[in-house]
């Protein structure tokens, strides 16, 4: 199968280039490399020839069209992205240009060179708001209330491939995605705040929680939202999917989790709470299940483990 991955030397993009390269598929990789790094993709670019191919472009150039002409990929899966809520919220209109600008250049290349699909990494921890307690898990059928930019850019996304379905019959599935780390994940930027625990704690730094840690995400690992992203590029067309685990985890929680798992004992430092961010999150992924045949795997205590031992083997091999 001919593939095309936006945003494909980032931390999930590179993750499922490796997965698509080792099921035998054709693969070319769009990045700007603003966020994302060539290191992340040094085995494709080493074992796979001329299955693969790098571009380096940015999504919001119209050359995004001719590309997607010149590649004919069956199956796009639309991973570029300003993925950062807090600048979302301070920089809104480069948010939108990157988010709803770059996605539609990716319609505009899928409709002129007949891509079958296109699967679209959405937002579940912004897509729908703060929600009430009732709603937890958040399932599919709940309202979508994004409260950052970042949410809302997302939300036009899928706006956009309902309507470009519609007028063209280009198919999607938008994976709805919770609070995705492992290992590979930059502690940097755009980061999670697992990763970002993890390099602090191994170099022994207080890690910070902002508000009073009270607040809960949905942790999903990184080879599990990979292998739904997969399904998606056959099963659930013209749906939204939820790709989370259905279980809230406070910060406080998450930041004793880690502790333990790199033996560092050790206070959090607490600062003010920052805007944009939401209070509770969790996604029911029943509908995944369903529609997808997907369901989530890994424990988080076994994913904290392996994102610990992968930034202590990374600090090792610099001298660190």
């Amino acid at each position: 199968m001919r593939t095309m991955v936006t945003g494909g030397a980032g931390f999930i993009g590179s993750c499922l280039v490796d997965r698509l390269m080792a099921e035998g598929c054709q693969v070319d990789v769009v990045d700007d490399l603003s966020s994302g790094s060539l290191a992340n993709l040094s085995g494709a670019r080493m074992e796979c020839g001329s299955k693969f191919g790098f571009h380096q472009m940015d999504v919001r150039s119209s050359e995004m069209v001719d590309l997607i002409a010149l590649k004919r990929p069956e199956v796009i899966f639309h991973l570029a992205a300003q993925a950062n809520v807090r600048h979302s919220v301070e920089r809104p209109v480069f948010d939108a240009e990157v988010n709803i600008t770059g996605t539609l250049r990716v319609l505009e290349g899928a409709r002129s060179s007949g891509v079958a699909r296109v699967v679209f990494a959405a937002s579940g921890g912004t897509l729908y708001g703060e929600p009430g307690e009732a709603d937890l898990p958040i399932t599919e059928t709940c309202a979508h209330h994004p409260l950052s930019p970042y949410g809302v850019s997302k939300k036009a996304g899928i706006d956009y491939l309902e309507a470009f379905r519609c007028l063209y019959g280009i198919d999607y599935c938008a994976l709805a995605l919770a609070n995705v780390y492992g290992p590979r994940q930059d502690p940097h930027g755009e980061a999670g705040v697992i990763a970002i625990f993890a390099e602090r704690l191994l170099k022994h730094q207080p890690v910070t929680i902002y508000g009073d840690g009270g607040q809960t995400r949905d942790f999903v690992f990184v080879d599990d939202v990979v292998d739904a992203f997969v399904k998606a590029g056959h099963t659930g067309g013209g749906r939204i999917v939820n790709i989370g685990t259905g279980h809230e985890v406070s910060v406080n929680k998450l930041a004793s989790m880690m502790m333990q798992a790199a033996s560092v004992d050790m206070a959090p430092v607490h600062a003010p709470e920052r805007p944009g961010e939401l209070r509770r999150n969790a996604l029911d992924p029943t509908f995944a299940g369903e529609h997808l045949g997907w369901r989530p795997w890994t424990e988080l205590d076994s994913g904290v483990g392996q994102v610990v031992e992968y930034f202590r083997e990374s600090n090792l091999s610099r001298g660190r």
